[in-house]
């Protein structure tokens, strides 16, 4: 897999992202429509913002989200105790997690595009590291599967709503 060949995957991750959440008001963005959907669509967006910051900050960038997003977004799997919250008083606005988004997306791609090979093979810890150990494993889990499993399970948000495929207009 070359770097162009993530990049394109990354920006169809960011425009079907943006298909996602193009037709939800405000007020549908922390709706939680049963049980197992709780990832709503603001924290969703929210939290890819926080791992292209991750991913950034490994590319040679500095961390960068807004306020307190941290707070709101970063979740480092099953076993961090922090979640979603469904008061959408605690949310930016859909229209902001979108361009920070579109922002992250932009920080990592320049610096995807000016890494040297080399660096991308070097050694990278992180929890996943014995399946995942370069930096270049990390860079196509950040960008393209853990970007997929969150919008699959936005996808699944929205059927659960009664909301039609965002995929199909693309």
């Amino acid at each position: 897999m070359t770097i162009d060949n993530i990049i394109r995957q990354y920006d169809f991750n960011l425009l079907y992202a943006k298909n996602l959440v193009a037709d939800l008001s405000e007020d549908q963005m922390t709706m939680v429509p049963s049980k197992g959907f709780e990832n709503h669509a603001a924290w969703t967006i929210g939290h890819l913002v926080t791992g292209s910051a991750m991913i950034a900050e490994d590319l040679g960038a500095p961390f960068e989200i807004p306020g307190n997003w941290g707070d709101l977004f970063l979740r480092r799997g099953p076993g961090d105790p922090r979640k979603p919250d469904p008061d959408l008083s605690k949310y930016p606005s859909k229209d902001v997690l979108v361009q920070e988004l579109e922002k992250q997306h932009n920080k990592v791609k320049k610096y995807l595009i000016k890494i040297e090979k080399t660096q991308l093979d070097k050694p990278l810890k992180w929890r996943f590291n014995d399946h995942m150990p370069t930096l270049l494993d990390v860079v196509v889990f950040m960008c393209v599967n853990h970007e997929a499993m969150h919008l699959g399970q936005l996808a699944g948000w929205r059927r659960a709503l009664g909301m039609p495929s965002a995929l199909a207009v693309i």
